[in-house]
């Protein structure tokens, strides 16, 4: 896990030219061109609609900008704000062109990424006082994993892994492929060097009563009941992270967050998040 996710700028401004192409294709924005003058100048603003948690907002700007060099902007608030509902964002102003042509996708942006990170804070908010630890899955939407977990980060949570290069998670697949929880985690062992830590998902307290007797740095426990979850610590007694897992919601994540383990993993923050409400109002 990881609490610091800065995105590079050619990422930003990879995703958002890659937006602005599919949004403009190869005629632009015949509408825009159709009704306004080229030399109309403009104003506008990104407002909240909704309260909620603020994620994106460099890339609401990268999208006027690649739009056009001639934009100005003000930045009214950082990512991670908690909003209001009327809160100023982001002021733009200069060609009225490019203010319009950019907005669908800057807002697209701003408001799935604000998205996230306001179900996030909602969950971080429902465990406060205890030690447990939002994190994200892999549960993302193809390309823009990157963008997702940062703005998890934006709303108080924590990363899980990345992909399947950067820490080894063995899943329900895996131990039914080798055989057992026990043959699963000797060939991880026997491959991997000794400074890769090793998850693996149990499903019942008789398969975490193995692993703990095999060995294992952090334990998800998938779709227990808290009294399993309760179970769980007890038994472990420290000697692995405990990651409670599976139908995460804000109605039973306090719960959850209550039987002492020390992650909570939800993939509903990244894949199925409301957009957050925001939205431009052009001014003059």
């Amino acid at each position: 896990m990881t609490r610091d996710l800065p995105l590079s700028h050619s990422l930003i401004e990879a995703r958002v030219q890659a937006a602005l192409d599919e949004d403009l294709g190869d005629a632009g924005d015949i509408t825009t061109r159709a009704t306004i003058p080229a030399e109309t100048q403009g104003k506008a603003m990104i407002r909240a609609r909704k309260p909620g948690s603020l994620a994106g907002i460099e890339l609401a700007e990268t999208a006027f900008r690649l739009v056009s060099p001639d934009v100005d902007l003000k930045r009214h608030c950082a990512d991670g704000t908690r909003l209001s509902a009327g809160n100023d964002i982001l002021e733009i102003s200069g060609p009225a062109r490019a203010i319009l042509s950019a907005e669908r996708v800057a807002l697209n942006f701003l408001g799935h990424l604000s998205g996230i990170a306001t179900a996030t804070a909602a969950l971080v908010n429902a465990v406060d006082g205890t030690d447990v630890k939002i994190v994200c899955t892999r549960k993302t939407l193809p390309g823009l994993r990157a963008l997702q977990k940062y703005a998890v980060i934006c709303g108080g949570g924590f990363n899980h892994r990345f992909g399947l290069y950067d820490a080894v998670m063995i899943k329900d697949n895996h131990i039914a492929a080798c055989g057992s929880i026990t043959e699963a985690l000797r060939a991880a062992r026997a491959r991997l060097g000794h400074m890769v830590k090793v998850e693996i998902e149990v499903d019942t307290i008789a398969q975490l009563e193995e692993v703990l007797r095999e060995g294992a740095d952090v334990i998800l426990l998938d779709n227990m009941t808290t009294d399993q979850l309760r179970e769980a610590v007890k038994l472990t007694k420290g000697r692995a992270i405990l990651e409670a897992s599976g139908n995460i919601t804000l109605e039973t994540v306090r719960h959850v967050a209550e039987t002492g383990v020390d992650v909570i993993s939800s993939g509903w923050i990244t894949h199925s998040a409301p957009n957050l409400d925001l939205g431009l109002d052009y001014i003059s």
